[in-house]
């Protein structure tokens, strides 16, 4: 069952879950603003530009620092045979080369805003951008720069860009601060043993038990509850009859479960024992660990205030970016590959990022 562990957000797979798509611009050759639409005519693109957005272009070498980055990253937890992965039906590297330009293109769009608000980086986060740039590019082999093609003013341009995007968040997003109660960020901890009432086959596909071995896994877990009921011990129990891959969950009332698996966990009290609960995964029987985690409540909270702020940003990003002309050199994006170089630095761009400022 797929609920989340204790302290994490929920989880289908451990490739998947770490696949955060950002809000992607959709590249045509025409911009709309109002009930008007324009056409804008090109004589094609720069050597090495992948794509623009008004006046916004974005080279190779800008591609290369994001996607790189997070090549290194994914190898060094999962090693090359990651590659080897699918996503529904894109590859894992097709689905970075997206990330990487989805976020770029958020970056660029995001640059335009500032302009328009009249917003401007100050000397302080000008110099601390520099600062950045050059703890990064001493960070890397010459190997490393050739790969990218880059040189330290495109770093130093790019910190800027990065940071001029943060400050465009928290300026629009700086009176987002609305009162969270406890109760809706309350996380609770619970046990479960499950019967199973269908199973997977090796690519995931689910398979359905007949009626009669349905009933025998109701019967199964009516015994279970019954055991519980007359005082048995549920680690014994759950040692012997649950068919998940653990035992202990944590989450919120937001989490992707069955609806009836939430209100169920969020009406017990502390050492009870549920009803029988029927989802699509089989028959649960839930014990009530803690019906209020302090600290991944507060935790919780402040994931809930990041959504808000994320949701009042992405409607005044959508508006924003209805009035950028852009296009994708797809040409060019379509021959982009990861050869199988790595870079040597042990030093993220975006860490270095977080770190300096």
């Amino acid at each position: 069952m797929a609920v989340a562990k204790r302290g994490k957000i929920l989880k289908k797979a451990a490739v998947s879950a770490i696949i955060i798509c950002m809000a992607a611009l959709t590249f045509s050759c025409t911009g709309q603003k109002g009930d008007e639409q324009q056409i804008v005519l090109t004589s094609g693109f720069e050597e090495g530009e992948v794509f623009f957005v008004g006046s916004e272009k974005c080279l190779m070498p800008e591609i290369n620092v994001y996607m790189r980055t997070s090549q290194s990253q994914y190898e060094h937890v999962y090693g090359q045979e990651i590659w080897n992965r699918r996503i529904g039906t894109q590859t894992l590297e097709q689905k970075l080369k997206d990330m990487a330009l989805a976020r770029l293109a958020r970056i660029k769009v995001m640059k335009l805003m500032a302009a328009d608000m009249g917003i401007e980086l100050s000397e302080e986060e000008n110099t601390r951008c520099l600062n950045a740039a050059k703890i990064y590019m001493d960070s890397l082999s010459p190997a490393d720069i050739a790969l990218m093609g880059i040189d330290p003013d495109t770093i130093s341009d790019m910190y800027r860009e990065y940071a001029l995007a943060d400050k465009v968040y928290r300026e629009v997003t700086s009176n987002v601060n609305p009162e969270i109660s406890d109760d809706e960020a309350r996380i609770v901890t619970v046990r479960q043993i499950l019967i199973k009432k269908a199973d997977t086959d090796i690519n995931g596909r689910r398979i359905e038990y007949t009626e009669r071995m349905k009933q025998d896994a109701y019967e199964r877990a009516l015994q279970v509850h019954n055991d519980l009921k007359n005082g048995a011990d549920f680690d014994t129990l759950s040692d012997r009859y649950n068919e998940d891959t653990q035992t202990e969950y944590s989450f919120g009332r937001d989490a992707a479960l069955p609806q009836i698996f939430i209100d169920t966990a969020f009406s017990m009290e502390n050492g009870s024992i549920s009803d029988i609960v029927e989802t699509d995964y089989g028959y649960h029987i839930l014990l009530c660990e803690n019906t209020f985690d302090v600290e991944e409540t507060d935790a919780n909270k402040e994931k809930i205030l990041n959504r808000k702020k994320e949701e009042v940003f992405s409607k005044i990003y959508d508006e924003f970016v209805l009035s950028c002309y852009s296009d994708l050199n797809t040409e060019l994006w379509n021959s982009v590959t990861f050869d199988r170089s790595v870079l040597e630095t042990d030093k993220s761009f975006f860490d270095v990022y977080y770190e300096s400022l």
